[in-house]
């Protein structure tokens, strides 16, 4: 993943991304999974800089690895995704909303989250040498 850039920020920021279905249920087939990548997509789209980059869905359980920028907090970003994917599925699939007697949910209310990141000694090595190597504008050489 390449370094990215705002108006005052430079960064590289991925996470590893875990929802789990309420109960662990297992509700995903195969259709269902396809709709599921589509409409994350989707939701991601409405938040500037949010990018999904590789996902998987699995029968009560899917992974994602996003970049999230620094004006997003991770819980932000996770419940939107939550609430919109469970509110289009519960509304478009009798199943979630018989599942879960019409409330409106899906998801476990937790989620999983890890950075995805550079190797600790790269970051250790330009911690030490930074000085020797900045000159007049901070270069990162990941």
């Amino acid at each position: 993943m390449e370094v990215r850039k705002t108006n005052h920020s430079v960064y590289r920021l991925q996470y590893h991304v875990v929802f789990v279905t309420k109960y662990r249920l297992k509700l995903f087939n195969p259709g269902l999974r396809d709709h599921l990548k589509k409409e994350m997509y989707r939701q991601v789209k409405e938040m500037l800089g949010v990018e999904i980059q590789e996902i998987n869905v699995q029968k009560d359980h899917v992974h994602m690895m996003m970049v999230i920028p620094p004006r997003y907090a991770i819980s932000e970003v996770a419940g939107r995704l939550k609430a919109k994917t469970a509110g289009v599925f519960c509304k478009r699939y009798r199943i979630f909303e018989k599942t879960y007697e019409g409330k409106g949910i899906m998801w476990s209310s937790g989620y999983f989250v890890s950075t995805v990141g550079i190797d600790e000694e790269v970051i250790r090595r330009y911690i030490k040498y930074q000085e020797n190597l900045d000159s007049g504008q901070m270069k990162f050489d990941l």
